[in-house]
């Protein structure tokens, strides 16, 4: 596969993109560097190829160039890379079609896994797991999993999970790791991924933490389930 297939790094420092571009070539893919403006311009020309974008905080350059991509209908398929536990900056990424999204600090061996997935893919918004797989996996998960799923998918913390749901900040990371273990992923951004494919009330989960307030009142995501609030609440 390298050597033979494109990959674009997209990022507004100059620095990373340099150290990227090093890390690949010598890895045997054919590598071009852009800052994001650049990219935007020369992405529908392009040979289709792998796109590795920075979803850097504040500006998040590389998410709102993403929404950009697709609304283009340019096709290339897309690795995000992203701080570390950013989960709002993960969903976001995974329902504008990014084949994965990697956590900092990342591994090579992790970048090179997800880059050739990408290259695999062929195609910007087909998923590993089909809709009908992703809704059965959601489906296997207790109700205090899944909205425990939906919960941290729509960014809210821990602390506040343990609080509506009465229930211990452990008992909440329990509920995660099972949720995980359940759904066979390692990182919550696939997790992300199957709750987006599936026909379930979690692939609705905000994205945007900010305007969860106002688009999904706190009771909602305990109610769908069947969960009692927090006595007094």
């Amino acid at each position: 596969m390298p050597g033979h297939c494109a990959i674009y790094v997209v990022d507004e420092d100059a620095g990373v993109r340099r150290s990227l571009q090093r890390l690949l070539t010598v890895d045997g893919f054919s590598v071009t560097s852009f800052d994001s403006a650049t990219f935007l311009t020369a992405a529908p020309q392009l040979p289709l190829g792998c796109v590795l974008l920075e979803a850097r905080r504040p500006e998040m350059l590389g998410l709102v160039l993403q929404e950009r991509l697709v609304a283009l209908g340019v096709a290339h398929p897309r690795v995000i890379t992203t701080g570390h536990g950013d989960v709002p900056c993960a969903v976001r990424a995974m329902k504008a079609g990014a084949v994965d999204v990697l956590e900092k600090p990342y591994s090579d061996e992790d970048l090179l896994k997800a880059i050739e997935s990408a290259l695999e893919e062929k195609d910007a918004v087909r998923s590993k797991r089909d809709a009908a797989e992703a809704t059965r996996l959601i489906a296997s998960l207790s109700p205090r999993e899944r909205a425990v799923l939906e919960a941290l998918a729509a960014g809210h913390p821990n602390k506040r999970i343990a609080f509506y749901l009465g229930i211990s900040v452990r008992t909440v990371e329990a509920h995660r790791g099972r949720m995980m273990k359940r759904l066979a992923v390692r990182r919550f951004a696939e997790a992300i991924g199957i709750a987006v494919l599936a026909t379930s009330p979690v692939a609705e989960a905000s994205s945007d933490p900010a305007s969860d307030d106002r688009a999904r009142s706190r009771d909602s995501w305990r109610s769908a389930y069947g969960l009692r609030a927090r006595p007094g609440r």
